[in-house]
């Protein structure tokens, strides 16, 4: 097997092609569906940061290909710390703490409502 892509390019005319454009479209679908992104205005004299997709094989236990992923990525490496950005807190939590939650809730038969997260913080 084919090592994993290291750029768009290399991903898109390889031999397969036209599974590393599946999932590109689904990790453009994907961030398309949860408004990651914000058009703005740049500010004079700033330069946008720029990006690079991520290619991974999902393999199966049995060493047999489950699926293609894409990701794309920002080059934060080039962000300047007050200029770019001010807080480098990012609230995230893993599944299992969730559940954890979850499961207290429904045991103590308490009620569990949505936040909005745009609004929380």
């Amino acid at each position: 097997m084919e090592s994993e892509p290291q750029s768009f390019k290399e991903a898109i005319s390889s031999s397969e092609g036209p599974l590393w454009k599946k999932a590109i479209n689904s990790e453009m679908e994907s961030i398309l569906q949860n408004h990651t992104w914000e058009l703005v205005h740049l500010p004079p004299g700033s330069k946008p940061l720029g990006c690079k997709w991520v290619f991974k094989r999902k393999m199966k236990s049995d060493g047999t290909i489950d699926k293609y992923k894409a990701r794309l990525v920002i080059k934060g490496y080039h962000q300047r710390e007050g200029l770019d950005y001010f807080d480098t807190y990012s609230p995230v939590s893993r599944i299992t703490s969730i559940r954890v939650i979850l499961a207290i809730a429904a045991l103590r038969n308490l009620e569990v409502h949505q936040m909005d997260v745009k609004t929380a913080f």
